[in-house]
């Protein structure tokens, strides 16, 4: 690791420790627990998640990607009672995605479709050829600055889910990534590495905050960053790097 990618990393960490810190010390955060080493479920995530739905970008989508963390469970929600179908991976991308089409589902068991429980027994999984074009992403953050810099728990796992998505062409540059935090979660500022994926908006309970972020976003999957046996346990990225050598 390069000075520079080891003084980010040190950065990242530090900032993720004092919102997890922060969370539990002002009674903000909720289940699951423990919040560390966790995408944090935060007090006020229904209202975050009610600001975000309400946004043009995604009002106007109609098939969202969105992450399988606690916090945007009631987001998952939103959407399937709108009628978009929803995208989600599962845990470490070890069995690829599901796609939650409420067309599909009885309305009366939406609910339980949108948690994580949920998804194999609602979802229909699909191989990588198959997966839908994205209008909207939306990521788990441990923080997020108003640049649109953001950090996750630390484990690399959406940047890969975005960066799968690019590298199959079911999302472009322009796709809208959002996330939804907690405000005590907005920090001032978060290093930004070539493989993060910065967001666009951010919701929160109390507002919505477009970033205009500068930050260029990952093309694809960065095979010389990525460790060959971490690539190797995850199937979807195996059958990637096998159809691109």
């Amino acid at each position: 690791m390069s000075p520079d990618a080891e003084s980010a990393a040190e950065g990242k960490a530090a900032i993720r420790e004092q919102v997890w810190g922060l969370l539990e010390a002002r009674g903000l955060a909720t289940f699951p627990r423990p919040i560390h080493g966790r995408i944090p479920n935060f007090c006020g995530a229904e209202q975050a998640a009610d600001r975000l739905a309400d946004s043009e970008p995604f009002q106007a989508a109609r098939t969202v990607k969105i992450n399988p963390d606690a916090p945007q469970r009631p987001l998952r929600l939103r959407a399937l009672r709108a009628g978009k179908r929803v995208l989600v991976p599962t845990p470490r991308l070890r069995g690829g995605f599901y796609l939650l089409d409420p067309a599909v589902i009885p309305p009366n068991r939406l609910l339980a479709a949108a948690s994580i429980s949920g998804f194999d027994r609602y979802g229909q999984p699909l191989a990588l050829d198959a997966l839908p074009p994205i209008d909207l992403v939306v990521m788990g953050s441990v923080a997020v600055a108003p640049d649109g810099a953001r950090v996750g728990k630390g484990e690399g796992y959406a940047e890969l889910e975005y960066a799968t998505l690019r590298t199959l062409r079911r999302l472009g540059a322009d796709t809208p990534v959002c996330t939804t935090v907690h405000d005590v979660q907005v920090v001032d500022a978060i290093p930004v590495e070539p493989f993060d994926v910065p967001v666009d908006l951010i919701a929160t309970p109390s507002r919505l905050l477009p970033t205009t972020t500068p930050y260029p976003r990952p093309t694809g999957i960065l095979w010389d960053r990525l460790d060959p046996e971490r690539a190797a346990e995850m199937p979807v990225l195996a059958e990637l790097r096998a159809a691109n050598r």
